[in-house]
């Protein structure tokens, strides 16, 4: 963890929209975060190069997860940009931060699993979280900031066991557009950074010893 403070500016659920796309640009230039997050749903089901080119352009590292929405295109055309990482499967270090990250999950409004190999995906990447590192996920875990359609709960149960398991300094996701916030999940801070309509995610701070701090935007 690096010594002084560490910003992420976390979103999700961009789907492509050019207008979410400014909001995200005009944030990344007041704000000047270290490293921006996009938890998913970055496209449709067709990615654009030019969309993704976009965020490529930012002044700050870009890391991600494919949502339910991402088109399978869409990890071949992050691979062209130099400055976007997907985190799916894989951790990245930025200042001395870790960030592990896992994409995907069902698009049904009740509960959600990791795409439709669940434990399996979780297996994969379970070793590489601890608690100093950021989790980088699509859909929220079940039960926290997941309530859908009215009060269906539509998380992961898959990923509230992981949290009690390994207890990450951070979880951030979206997915569920009716349910942008913070809680804890016992020492995890949970970020539903959901774009929606009108927001434009959340601002982390990470401090040595501090615990997390969050600011809805």
């Amino acid at each position: 963890m690096a010594d002084s403070e560490f910003t992420i500016y976390a979103t999700a659920d961009l789907h492509g929209y050019q207008d979410r796309l400014d909001r995200i640009a005009g944030q990344v230039a007041d704000l000047k975060p270290d490293v921006l997050v996009v938890a998913g749903d970055i496209m449709g089901f067709r990615a654009s190069a030019e969309y993704l080119g976009r965020l490529n352009d930012l002044p700050v590292p870009v890391l991600t997860v494919h949502g339910n929405m991402d088109g399978r295109d869409l990890e071949e055309i992050i691979a062209s940009c130099p400055n976007v990482t997907s985190l799916h499967l894989r951790e990245a270090t930025i200042d001395g931060v870790r960030f592990v990250g896992m994409g995907g999950t069902v698009p049904v409004p009740f509960r959600s699993r990791i795409c439709l190999r669940e434990q399996q995906m979780i297996g994969e990447m379970e070793h590489l979280i601890r608690e100093d590192c950021v989790l980088v996920v699509h859909p929220p875990p079940y039960g926290t900031l997941d309530e859908g359609l009215g009060n269906l709960h539509a998380g992961s149960k898959g990923l509230r066991r992981l949290i009690f398991e390994k207890q990450p300094k951070v979880l951030i996701c979206g997915h569920i557009h009716e349910k942008p916030g913070w809680t804890f999940i016992d020492k995890t801070l949970v970020v539903n950074a959901s774009m929606g309509r009108s927001g434009s995610g959340a601002m982390i701070a990470l401090g040595a010893d501090a615990v997390p701090t969050v600011r809805m935007l």
